[in-house]
């Protein structure tokens, strides 16, 4: 059942500060890394290996995975698949050891979650309320869009379950768009009519998790599109619980869609003038 959302305890929000995320001091592909690409306080943030070095690193996990996940499917977005684990590796600041750790969990998550089996014709009903889609053109970025109309969404009378599995769906139909060298995808939240009884903290909450651990670094940006009053304290609420994925964050107007992220022929119908 989704969280529902009182006016106490929106009233009542406060927010809290979250831990930052690092590399794994002991790993020793790390230290190895750190020493060949060294270049200032900071050089894995600053310098990338090259193909030669990465491709050195990608062998190093999918030999481990190999190794001591045997169990895990193989194929596309499985344990063998070298684009995933390169992906993985970027994500982990090329932390061999953590790359394994987080990657071996989002192919068995995968698999729990049956997510090859999703399809829109399991979603009719879903679809048939308009809340979500992904737009049919690119954003001026050269992204895919996720666009979530939230007045349309009623956790109190959906099926959380459907409702997660749909997000992972449209996530997967978003990047199944991505063009040849482009890597992220842009969500909008239209809050433009929300209420109280939109609210859904758990499924928010499911959503950045989702990106943070199974699709790292695919997020490149979220609009929250003119924010009532009534969502201030709920995004109190939500935003520790998000960890880096706050700052992907932006609050603007629908002008400012039309604006900077759209051209005349490829703005979403909803935000036409």
């Amino acid at each position: 059942m989704a969280l529902r959302i009182s006016h106490y305890s929106l009233r009542h929000s406060s927010s809290f500060l979250f831990p930052l995320i690092r590399t794994n001091p002991n790993n020793k592909s790390s230290h190895q890394f750190l020493r060949n690409f060294s270049t200032g306080t900071n050089p894995i943030s600053q310098q990338q290996p090259n193909n030669t070095e990465s491709h050195k690193l990608v062998m190093e996990v999918k030999e481990k995975l190999e190794r001591d996940y045997q169990t895990l499917p193989v194929g596309r977005n499985g344990r063998d698949d070298e684009d995933t684990i390169l992906w993985f590796l970027k994500d982990r600041k090329f932390d061999v050891q953590e790359t394994v750790s987080k990657l071996s969990k989002a192919i068995k998550w995968r698999q729990e979650f049956g997510v090859s089996a999703l399809s829109e014709e399991s979603f009719k009903t879903i679809v048939g309320t308009g809340k979500a889609y992904i737009h049919e053109f690119l954003d001026v970025n050269n992204r895919p869009v996720l666009i979530v109309a939230a007045s349309k969404h009623f956790p109190a009378k959906e099926d959380s379950a459907e409702n997660q599995k749909f997000c992972v769906y449209l996530i997967e139909k978003a990047l199944s768009k991505l063009p040849e060298g482009e890597e992220e995808i842009l969500g909008i939240f239209d809050l433009r009519g929300f209420s109280i009884e939109n609210a859904d903290i758990e499924f928010l909450k499911f959503l950045f998790d989702v990106f943070y651990y199974y699709y790292p670094r695919r997020l490149g940006q979220v609009l929250y599109v003119d924010a009532p009053f009534v969502f201030e304290p709920l995004w109190q609420l939500v935003k520790p619980l998000l960890k880096s994925y706050a700052s992907l964050v932006r609050f603007c107007s629908v002008d400012t869609v039309r604006k900077e992220y759209f051209t005349e022929t490829t703005l979403p119908a909803e935000f036409k003038v």
